[in-house]
């Protein structure tokens, strides 16, 4: 069996154009020449390389959540609940007012406008979602089993609020927010923190 033709590209750089612009753009948003385009192939060698767009969605999901997302389980590692808090909203400003990014989360895009509730794209980014809400109710569990957490504290309920206050903060920064006025939403959600 003859063995294909080898690849003209390079798959990380696409994966990265590609992650671009369903960033920008939302997955309803992007058509494929806006891929193909961005990521300097046609449509043929994505097909073969990446599969149909969803599949190509999905792939980039995972390149995000260990690249520009990756600010989250390393918060998860701050000794302490606040510090972990403060450093998930320290990272998602700083991702919000990066150069080389657009604004906003690519979840939060996915999970919003993909479709209707049972697209298999909406619901690879809202499991995604789920995930980072788990990890951050995981790490608040651990907390309060520390005593670093009141015994009234909630933690699956502080997890859905700092990742309401997450995906807040990145629809301000695609909105245009600048630094400035997102670490003022982060100082008034941290007000909200039990003590």
């Amino acid at each position: 069996m003859a063995a294909g033709r080898p690849r003209s590209f390079d798959t990380d750089k696409a994966l990265d154009r590609a992650m671009h612009v369903f960033w920008r753009k939302g997955y309803d948003g992007t058509s494929l020449s806006d891929l193909t385009r961005a990521m300097r192939i046609n449509a043929p060698s994505l097909y073969a390389a990446f599969g149909n767009k969803a599949a190509l969605f999905g792939k980039v999901i995972d390149r995000y959540v260990a690249g520009p997302g990756r600010f989250i389980p390393k918060a998860l590692e701050a000794p302490t609940a606040r510090e972990v808090v403060e450093q998930l909203f320290k990272g998602v400003v700083g991702l919000q007012v990066a150069k080389h990014h657009p604004g906003g989360c690519l979840l939060v895009q996915g999970a919003v406008s993909a479709g209707d509730k049972t697209s298999r794209v909406r619901k690879e980014a809202t499991a995604r979602l789920s995930m980072a809400e788990g990890a951050i109710r995981k790490r608040l569990e651990r907390a309060k089993s520390e005593g670093d957490l009141p015994r009234r504290a909630n933690p699956a309920d502080l997890a859905r609020y700092i990742l309401a206050v997450l995906d807040g903060i990145a629809v301000a920064g695609a909105t245009g927010a600048n630094r400035k006025q997102l670490q003022t939403i982060a100082e008034v959600a941290l007000r909200a923190w039990p003590s």
